[in-house]
């Protein structure tokens, strides 16, 4: 490769690794927004949970399933015309934060609830018998309990919408995904392809190295 092509291909990855990150975190953010609250619920509504009620619980969960079963593609397809509702448009970096936000909030919810269900159940107990109310357990005993899960749980989201990122490319949504199909594929230019794959498995290995840190970080301090 000539030192002209590299320099081509460099120009090129800049812009679409913030538009890559821009995605990610940005629906990272709204996905915690809607799957945190669900997942809650969905610990306190099951058989184990705080306040048990079956029929609810079950009909949430597999709104959950449904949700996490589509293929992402696909939902971002389906989710075309509420993305043109809000975002104007369909297309780019920002109508994707509505899909990959709707895609990964199931997910959150799944590992919100997991995570909550692991809390031992002794800790659960002791706060019951010094009359704190089920909030008070919630926000005091429970998620300070699970937060180096949450936050191992947090890092698995952000490398899948890194991952749902890459596929939104193929319908315009830009990112890296974009640049390795619009330039890599469709021009046959396959280094840069090669280019985008490492920018992906750089912030990928980022984001799991940095949430392993921090999950480590809170279980020495408890």
């Amino acid at each position: 490769m000539s030192s002209e092509r590299f320099l081509e291909i460099l120009s090129l990855l800049p812009d679409a690794t913030m538009e890559t990150v821009y995605m990610t975190f940005v629906s990272a953010f709204f996905a915690c927004v809607l799957g945190f609250p669900l997942g809650v619920f969905l610990y306190a509504t099951s058989p184990a949970g705080l306040t048990p009620r079956r029929l609810l619980y079950n009909a949430l969960s597999r709104v959950v399933n449904l949700f996490r079963s589509i293929p992402f593609i696909i939902l971002m397809v389906l989710l075309i015309p509420l993305t043109r509702m809000i975002a104007g448009t369909s297309i780019g970096p920002t109508a994707t934060i509505i899909p990959l936000s709707i895609a990964a909030a199931p997910f959150v919810a799944r590992i919100t609830e997991t995570a909550l269900c692991e809390v031992e159940a002794g800790v659960i107990t002791a706060a019951k018998a010094m009359g704190s109310t089920r909030l008070q357990i919630i926000c005091k005993v429970l998620i300070p309990e699970a937060m180096p899960a949450l936050v191992s749980g947090l890092a698995l989201t952000i490398i899948n919408l890194i991952a749902y990122s890459a596929m939104a490319g193929a319908i315009g949504g830009g990112g890296l995904g974009d640049l390795a199909i619009r330039f890599g594929f469709h021009r046959f230019q396959t280094d840069v392809t090669i280019g985008a794959v490492i920018v992906i498995l750089i912030l990928v290995e980022t984001v799991q190295v940095t949430g392993t840190l921090i999950s480590r970080g809170l279980l020495s301090k408890r």
